[in-house]
C-alpha cells in the first residue's frame, strides 16, 4: 500500500512556454477543424491575442516536467501496473501560444479500494501565467494495479 504520509507532498515545480508550432501539431493530432488552432491570423481575427490552448493541452505540457517520472519514484509504483484514470480542469483565464506558464503540482489524495486491489494516487495542479496570474487547476487520478493473492474456496 502506498504511504498516506506522501499526501500533501509538493512535487517539483516547473514552467513552461507555450510553443505556438506544438499547439499547432496538437491541434492536427486531434482532428482539429477550427481555424483559430491552426492559424494565428485565424486566431486574431477572432479576437485572440494568439493561437488559444485548448482545454486538455495544459495536460500535455504538465507532462513536460523535468522528471515526470518523480510521482513514481517517490511513491514506488511500477510504471507497468498504471492505469489512467481521470483528468479534470478548471480554467480561470485563456491561455494563448507564447505564454511562459508555472506548474505546481502537488499529491491531493491516496486511497485503496477492492481490498487494496487498486489504489489511487490524485495529484493537482495549479497552473499560472508569468503575472502570477491564476489560469487554471488541473487534477490528475491515476490508477495502480495490484495482484490480489488467491483467496482459499
Amino acid at each position: 500500500m502506498i504511504d498516506k504520509k506522501y499526501i500533501g507532498t509538493k512535487l517539483t515545480p516547473f514552467s513552461i512556454v507555450v510553443e505556438k508550432q506544438q499547439l499547432q501539431s496538437f491541434a492536427r493530432a486531434t482532428g482539429q477543424s477550427d481555424p483559430v488552432y491552426l492559424d494565428e491570423n485565424a486566431a486574431r481575427a477572432a479576437g485572440h491575442r494568439s493561437l488559444p490552448v485548448p482545454p486538455t493541452y495544459l495536460f500535455c505540457l504538465e507532462m513536460g516536467s523535468p522528471n515526470p517520472q518523480e510521482i513514481y519514484e517517490l511513491l514506488g509504483i511500477d510504471y507497468a501496473r498504471v492505469l489512467h484514470g481521470e483528468q479534470h480542469f478548471v480554467y480561470h483565464h485563456p491561455v494563448f501560444a507564447g505564454a511562459a506558464l508555472s506548474f505546481a503540482p502537488v499529491i491531493a489524495d491516496l486511497y485503496a479500494k477492492k481490498d487494496g486491489a487498486l489504489e489511487f494516487v490524485v495529484w493537482k495542479t495549479r497552473v499560472e501565467a508569468e503575472e502570477g496570474l491564476h489560469v487554471a487547476d488541473l487534477k490528475t487520478v491515476m490508477v495502480v494495479r495490484h495482484e490480489q493473492a488467491a483467496r482459499p474456496s
